[in-house]
C-alpha cells in the first residue's frame, strides 16, 4: 500500500495542501515549526484516527479559527482506494470511495501506517497504555476478528464499571462478569499470539543494532493473576472494585516489557539506545504485517536523525530504504549521503515545494 495523493484542509498550519508523493521515498525538509511533522501527522490520523502528538486531542489538529480539519488520500496498491476523514473537536466523519463509513475502524483498516517520532521512545519507558495501544494496533491489522472481540470487551467493561457505582443486586453483575471474562480471555489469546510472531523479527533487529546490551528479555502481563481465571479474579475483587469504582483485573490492565541481559532496568538505556529499541519494535511490527498480509504499511520517520549517531542512523536508513515500503522522512536536514529514488519536499509555513520542480503555492508534486 502507498499514498498516491494527499490533500489537507485546515489541518494545523495548512489552509490547503496537496502533495503527489513518490511511491518509494519522500523526504520533508524544513525549519522547526514549518509544518513537516503535520504532514506526517495527517497520514497517521488516517491510520489511527488520532494524532501521535501528546496533548490537545482532536481540537489541536484544527487550524486556528476553524471548526474542522479534513484529510483526503488516494491509496495505490492492489486496489485504488479514496479515503477521507473530517475531525471536529468532538466528532468524526469518514468516507471510503465516496461513501460514508459507519465505523471508523473500516477506514483505519485500509490505511496501515507505522510512525516513529521523538515521542516513540515512551513505548519503552512510558506508561502501559502506550504499549497496549501499540500491541492492539498490530493485532487489529492481522486478525479479522479483533474488532468484534475488543468491542465486546469494552462494552462488558463499561457495564461492570457502571454497576460497581450503583446499588444493584449481584445477578446483573454476574452476567456482565461472564461476558467480560469470555471476551477478556479471547483478547488475551489474540495478543499473546501476536507477541509470539513479533518477538522473532524484533530479536533479530536488536541483535544487529544493539549487541552490546546482550540478549533481550520479554515479559508479558495479561492484567490479572497468572494462577487464576478471569471470572474468578473478577468475583474475588468485586468488593474492592466497588470501593475503587472501576474494574482492576482484566486485559485493560495488560502490559509488556522489554529489557536486556546487560541493561535489566529501562533507565540504564541511553536516549539513543531507547530510540533504537523503539525503532526495532516498529520495524518488527512492519514485518509481522508483511508476513501475514502480503503487503506493506507506509513508514513515517519524523526527525530520524535526532538521538542517533551517524553509524546507527545509516544502519536504520539502509533497512528502511530496502524494505519495499513507501517511506516518509522528515528533518531540518538530511544528514546521510544516500542515493535513492524518490522526492524531496521543502516545507514552509502553509506550503511545500518539490526540490526538482517549481514552487507551487499550497501544492507540491513532481
Amino acid at each position: 500500500m502507498y499514498v498516491e495523493q494527499l490533500v489537507l484542509t485546515d489541518l494545523r498550519c495548512f489552509e490547503a495542501l496537496k502533495l503527489v508523493p513518490s511511491r518509494s521515498v519522500n523526504v520533508l525538509l524544513g525549519d522547526n515549526g514549518s509544518g513537516k511533522t503535520s504532514i506526517l501527522e495527517a497520514l497517521y490520523v488516517l491510520s489511527h484516527g488520532r494524532s501521535f502528538r501528546a496533548g490537545g486531542g482532536a481540537a489541536a489538529l484544527i487550524r486556528r479559527g476553524q471548526t474542522a480539519c479534513t484529510v483526503h488520500a488516494v491509496l495505490g496498491g492492489a486496489q485504488q482506494r479514496r479515503l477521507g476523514l473530517t475531525r471536529t473537536a468532538h466528532t468524526w466523519r469518514a468516507r471510503i470511495d465516496g461513501q460514508p463509513a459507519v465505523r471508523l475502524s473500516a477506514l483505519l483498516g485500509l490505511c496501515p501506517v507505522i510512525c516513529v517520532e521523538p515521542g516513540s521512545q515512551a513505548l519503552i519507558a512510558g506508561p502501559a497504555e502506550l504499549r497496549r495501544r501499540f500491541l492492539d494496533w498490530g493485532v487489529f491489522h492481522v486478525e479479522p476478528g479483533f474488532v468484534d472481540v475488543w468491542q465486546r470487551h469494552r462494552r462488558a467493561l463499561q457495564q461492570r464499571n457502571a454497576l460497581l457505582r450503583t446499588a444493584v443486586d449481584d445477578r446483573q453483575m454476574r452476567i456482565w462478569e461472564q461476558h467480560l471474562a469470555q471476551s477478556g480471555k479471547e483478547l488475551d489469546a489474540l495478543r499473546r499470539a501476536y507477541l509470539e510472531r513479533w518477538r522473532e523479527p524484533l530479536t533479530r533487529y536488536l541483535s544487529r543494532w544493539l549487541p552490546e546490551l546482550g540478549a533481550p528479555q520479554y515479559q508479558y502481563q495479561r492484567g490479572w493473576a497468572a494462577a487464576s481465571e478471569l471470572d474468578t479474579a473478577l468475583r474475588s475483587t468485586r468488593d474492592r472494585d466497588r470501593v475503587m469504582g472501576f474494574t482492576r483485573a482484566g486485559p485493560q490492565r495488560a502490559d509488556w516489557a522489554l529489557t536486556f541481559a546487560r541493561a535489566p532496568e529501562r533507565h540504564q538505556l541511553s536516549r539513543g539506545q531507547t530510540k533504537l529499541v523503539a525503532l526495532a519494535c516498529m520495524l518488527a511490527q512492519f514485518e509481522v504485517y508483511r508476513s501475514m498480509r502480503g503487503d506493506v504499511p507506509v513508514l513515517l520517520l519524523d526527525d530520524l536523525a535526532s538521538e542517533l549517531d551517524r553509524a546507527h542512523g545509516e544502519r536504520v536508513l539502509d533497512q528502511v530504504l530496502g524494505c519495499g515500503a513507501q517511506v516518509w522522512i522528515s528533518g531540518t536536514t538530511f544528514p546521510w549521503q544516500r542515493q535513492f529514488s524518490g522526492r524531496v519536499f521543502h516545507v514552509e509555513h502553509g506550503a511545500a515545494r518539490c526540490a526538482d520542480g517549481p514552487v507551487l503555492a499550497q501544492e507540491a508534486g513532481c
